[in-house]
């Protein structure tokens, strides 16, 4: 049995892990900025990443840090999040001697010349430099994600997509039991200094890599919708990047639940 601590235990992928690692039989515990009643084998604790208000008490004991809290796309909060707040996890993982902090990233994120993705980049540099043993997962777009996009493009009327994007979602069941497994395996990026720039860091996708343009037909259909798909090319760098197959991977292992799986509810 493994002590593991989890951060943005209450998002989609953050739910998963903890049932899963309850499941596993790991002595868990997550982090909440307001206090939660703990139970089916999760022990809820206050910390807030922001303000530095009580990481070192919810690291204290663990063994593993799975870090998952996020907040993409809210300006100033997401840079307190994602770089005080993995600052100040770090320094308490140093003072515990955690033995393994587990960052979860995202596929391109090093290839993609985004706002948020650069953040992202910002952040692994700390976890390679903070002084405990790492492993850095960058995970492809989630099927959730996909589908709440879409969902929002076609409260207009409307769907877009660049055929030319090739996208490969995962699903949070397939990451969460890969991040179980890592828990149990041990780290594969060093301490400051006994590993290279991208030495831990590993990347975890789904088990098909499809067009926007496919993603888009096959949800209307699941939907029984009937909207118009308007197949248009993102523009610039950003359209680029995202044609070139930089949200992409060959890594194995992968997922195993399909989009269609998704679609269909399985």
């Amino acid at each position: 049995m493994t002590s593991v601590l989890v951060t943005g235990g209450s998002g989609r992928l953050g739910r998963v892990l903890l049932e899963q690692l309850a499941e596993a039989g790991h002595d868990v515990r997550a982090t909440s900025r307001t206090a939660r009643a703990s139970g089916d084998g999760v022990r809820w604790l206050v910390a807030d990443l922001t303000t530095g208000q009580g990481p070192a008490e919810a690291v204290r004991g663990a063994e593993v840090v799975v870090h998952l809290a996020t907040a993409p796309y809210k300006g100033r909060y997401t840079r307190a999040v994602e770089l005080d707040g993995t600052s100040a996890l770090l320094a308490a993982a140093r003072e515990a001697v955690v033995r393994h902090f587990v960052y979860v990233s995202i596929v391109g994120v090093d290839r993609v010349a985004w706002g948020y993705f650069r953040t992202k980049v910002h952040a692994e540099r700390l976890v390679r430099e903070g002084g405990v043993p790492w492993t850095i997962v960058r995970a492809t777009q989630f099927h959730e994600f996909v589908d709440q996009t879409l969902g929002s493009m076609a409260r207009f009327g409307v769907l877009i997509a660049d055929p030319g994007i090739p996208a490969q979602p995962v699903d949070v069941r397939d990451l969460a039991a890969h991040l179980v497994a890592l828990t149990e395996r041990g780290p594969s990026g060093g301490t400051l200094g006994e590993s290279g720039p991208d030495d831990g860091v590993e990347e975890f996708g789904g088990p098909q890599v499809l067009t926007m343009a496919e993603l888009a037909e096959s949800w209307l259909r699941a939907r029984g919708l009937r909207r118009p798909l308007l197949r248009l090319r993102v523009p610039g760098a950003l359209g680029r990047a995202f044609r070139a197959g930089h949200l992409t991977t060959k890594a194995r292992p992968a997922g195993a639940i399909t989009w269609a799986d998704h679609l269909s509810g399985r």
